[in-house]
């Protein structure tokens, strides 16, 4: 099994992990493999780095997909690609805007997306980011615009919530907080406990915000019957067996082991975790007992290597200071190297694939570089 069989059995692709391991850019290069098998593919971004448009040659991104053109995968040397490639950037705003039009009686739409409260409201709600990002994930897929669609989330304790966030919106809208709230908007009466709540409110937010918020979640509350419904269809995509999750790390301390705890997490939940890519990875030579033997001998026979080389314009001394370092350096890294190997194995017993990705000597901005580093994760 490689990432690219992996990925031929899945319909959606969702990359996680945490900030600054190319968690966005592995995600554009696994809808990259799509679009050149011949899928229709579109990626999700909702990295606010916004290095994902750049790698395309698509400039900014917005609330809609944009395709990339052919003659941009012409220019950069990849000929005629057999699928397509789209990339959007979640919009949050307009993302609640389109699920108030998809679940709001006809006579609340205008009311609710005038409401200053929901103005407000839906641009900062905690979790909705994340929540969002899956709906518009279940947009596309109902759709069936794309035969893959890959998802780039959040860094990791932020993509636990975009695990938890299907659950936690039907919550809220089932809660008591919410029909506390919404009673005073239907009866127009404050029972006697929630009055001086009400009166200190008043007092320092101001009756009209205080009606802003009643009406709002007056008008909210038609909404949770499908809201509901949907908050269990998106559980369900997420679920699916079609659905798989790629976790991206490099090997260093904090990223393994948030690395680790998503892992654990996606186990927990019965959710299918189909790959594992580690970047930045030492190359294997580093481990070679020969590649050992020669850096041990800069480092012991430093002053003898010196006197025989020629054509150097140094002192002696200076040289076998320099190739001491170097033999001492090599070592170093191959402690490093082999520590790596040691985590690799020990990651490893989870995902279906590993896929290692070497340093690059320079970063990724186009389509060739993300062509460039598939070559280390799709085969």
């Amino acid at each position: 099994m490689n990432l690219a069989k992996l990925v031929e059995g899945h319909r959606v692709i969702v990359a996680a992990g945490s900030g600054g391991v190319g968690k966005t850019t592995v995600a554009a290069s696994v809808a990259l493999w799509g679009a050149l098998v011949g899928r229709r593919t579109v990626v999700i971004t909702i990295d606010p780095a916004r290095r994902l448009a750049s790698s395309m040659g698509l400039g900014a991104l917005g609330a809609g997909e944009r395709e990339v053109p052919p003659e941009v995968f012409a220019k950069q040397g990849l000929g005629t690609v057999r699928g397509s490639l789209a990339a959007m950037m979640l919009d949050q705003k307009g993302a609640w805007d389109a699920l108030v039009e998809r679940h709001a009686p006809a006579e609340a739409r205008a009311r609710i997306l005038a409401n200053p409260f929901y103005q407000h409201l839906s641009q900062t709600f905690a979790g909705s980011h994340e929540y969002m990002a899956i709906e518009q994930l279940c947009v596309l897929a109902e759709s069936g615009r794309y035969d893959l669609i890959v998802v780039d989330t959040p860094p990791t304790r932020n993509a636990i919530d975009f695990l938890d966030a299907p659950e936690r919106m039907a919550e809220f809208f089932s809660s008591r907080l919410l029909r506390w709230l919404t009673a005073p908007a239907k009866s127009r009466v404050v029972n006697f406990a929630s009055k001086p709540f009400y009166t200190v409110a008043d007092r320092i937010l101001g009756s009209q915000f205080l009606e802003d918020i009643a009406e709002f979640f007056g008008l909210f509350q038609k909404m949770a019957p499908g809201f509901v419904e949907r908050a269990d269809a998106v559980t369900r995509t997420l679920s699916d067996r079609r659905t798989t999750f790629v976790v991206v790390s490099t090997l260093e301390a904090a990223p393994v082991h948030e690395a680790e705890y998503f892992i654990e997490e996606l186990e927990r939940r019965h959710l299918h975790l189909g790959a594992l890519v580690l970047n930045k990875v030492l190359p294997p030579y580093l481990r070679r007992t020969a590649a050992t033997g020669v850096a041990r001998s800069l480092g012991n026979d430093a002053d003898a290597i010196a006197g025989k080389l020629r054509g150097i314009d140094a002192e002696p001394a200076a040289i076998a200071r320099v190739l001491q370092t170097v033999g001492e350096g090599f070592l170093n890294y191959q402690v490093v190297a082999k520590r790596e190997a040691e985590q690799r194995a020990e990651l490893a017993t989870n995902p279906e694939v590993v896929a290692t990705v070497p340093y690059f000597d320079d970063d990724i901005h186009d389509l060739a570089g993300l062509l460039r580093l598939g070559d280390n994760i799709w085969r």
